[in-house]
């Protein structure tokens, strides 16, 4: 399988302050890795690292703080993820008059996430597990041959993440999920990374570790 992302000896934190030290990690293409861990253990700080490498897959992103902007309606914040594919000038006719087209290609990804209708509401007016449905949209829209997604089902009930999981991997081959569910990380990973202080605790496939293994990943 060919290798889409990698950090070798990297060492991640942030300011004086070091979390994962002399990480070695890889991601292959069809991948669909969850990544697991306690509260400040350098899951968001991974995916970060992994984000920042140059030259590699197209990439779509689902943030832990969404990245949206409030004044801005659904569709203007799900198109963002098409930006770049897209001159100064053509961006800026879709900021003030969207295309039909571009309309319709919004609604299917909102109508997945199940936000129907909410295209033209500005994201300020939005619930919090709605704000992080426009996010996961985003990258739908944007498609790509990897997806990183810091918790992008927390808000939701366990049906519904479980279902925009399937949405997720629909839409991308490979994809890196940090997930705060262990059961929703067993049904969707195809390999379970689980971090505790300090680094790598477990790296296998979900029916490789039981429940203990993950108790004693929180504990």
């Amino acid at each position: 399988m060919q290798t889409l992302l990698s950090l070798q000896d990297r060492s991640l934190g942030w300011g004086d302050h070091m979390v994962l030290p002399n990480l070695s990690i890889s991601v292959s293409q069809g991948e669909r890795i969850a990544v697991l861990g306690r509260s400040g253990v350098g899951k968001s700080t991974l995916l970060s690292a992994l984000a920042a490498q140059q030259d590699g897959p197209r990439i779509a992103l689902v943030p832990q703080d969404h990245g949206l902007v409030g004044s801005l309606s659904v569709f203007h914040n799900v198109w963002m993820g098409r930006l770049d594919d897209f001159g100064t000038a053509r961006n800026l006719a879709t900021l003030i008059w969207p295309r039909a087209t571009q309309r319709a290609q919004v609604d299917a990804v909102l109508d997945r996430v199940g936000l129907t209708g909410l295209g033209r509401r500005p994201v300020a007016e939005l619930s919090g597990g709605q704000r992080q449905r426009v996010a996961l949209a985003r990258a739908l829209l944007r498609g790509g041959q990897i997806v990183l997604a810091d918790e992008p089902v927390s808000a939701v009930d366990p049906a519904q993440g479980a279902d925009l999981l399937r949405g997720i991997a629909d839409r991308f081959e490979t994809a890196i999920v940090v997930l705060h569910d262990a059961a929703l990380a067993r049904q969707f990973a195809t390999r379970i990374i689980g971090l505790q202080a300090g680094g790598v605790a477990i790296d296998a496939a979900p029916d490789a570790i039981s429940d203990a293994d993950l108790a004693e990943l929180y504990g």
